[in-house]
């Protein structure tokens, strides 16, 4: 409204000028408007989205609802997953013959799934249950972690949950107030929200690339979320 109020004064400001910069005032009466138009189209408009998915060489990324007490078609996983429960919830996997796996998770667990055969999933609880699914592309090459490797420098924020030939998956935690020191990503990783915090919502999630880098948690509440780097 201010920069509104401020535009039209200045316009009205031009009627003033003498009469032989009449040409100029045409010119600015055309030009002003279409500047003023331009930057409130810009105040207005919102930042981007976080991705729902994300496809990338490496990974394709998603996030599943499964909804209580709905059998999904039968359907297989020709890849290595990581999968990241944001609820927590109980998955039946029916395989054509007749098995039954039985799968139990709590809020922020993080799990290994392997390629696997022909299944019918269904969640038997009664809430529909999140889960950030991490679909891995990339075959494993040899990478040289930096001596600043963050689970080497900062063992307080950063906790080993799994580590294969694809992927190393990291808890990262700071509680309130709390920095870390300098440390070093030297591979792609997922990155995947746990908690709300300053670079993202809790579900969200985003690919990032190598980084030499501090942290800080500013907020007076811990933080939580998982790295995936990928190898």
């Amino acid at each position: 409204m201010t920069v509104a109020i401020r535009f039209a004064d200045g316009l009205a400001s031009l009627r003033h000028l003498p009469v032989h910069d009449t040409l100029l005032v045409t010119m600015l009466r055309i030009i002003l408007p279409a500047i003023f138009a331009a930057l409130v189209l810009c105040a207005q408009t919102p930042s981007a989205p976080p991705p729902s998915t994300i496809d990338s060489p490496q990974v394709h990324v998603l996030l599943a609802t499964e909804q209580p007490h709905r059998r999904g078609q039968m359907h297989e996983h020709p890849m290595n997953r990581v999968q990241i429960y944001l609820d927590s919830g109980i998955t039946t996997l029916t395989r054509p013959n007749g098995k039954v796996d039985r799968i139990e998770y709590k809020a922020r667990d993080v799990r290994w799934s392997p390629a696997g055969g022909l299944h019918i999933s269904e969640n038997i609880t009664d809430k529909p249950v999140r889960i950030v699914e991490i679909e891995l592309k990339n075959k494993p090459q040899s990478r040289k972690m930096s001596d600043l490797d963050p689970n080497k420098v900062d063992p307080k924020h950063y906790k080993l949950e799994f580590e294969n030939e694809q992927v190393r998956v990291t808890r990262v935690r700071y509680g309130p107030k709390e920095k870390g020191p300098l440390h070093e990503h030297t591979t792609d990783r997922v990155v995947v929200y746990l908690t709300d915090q300053p670079s993202g919502k809790a579900g969200q999630f985003r690919l990032s690339g190598p980084a030499k880098h501090t942290e800080e948690n500013t907020l007076d509440k811990a933080v939580e979320r998982i790295a995936v780097d990928l190898k």
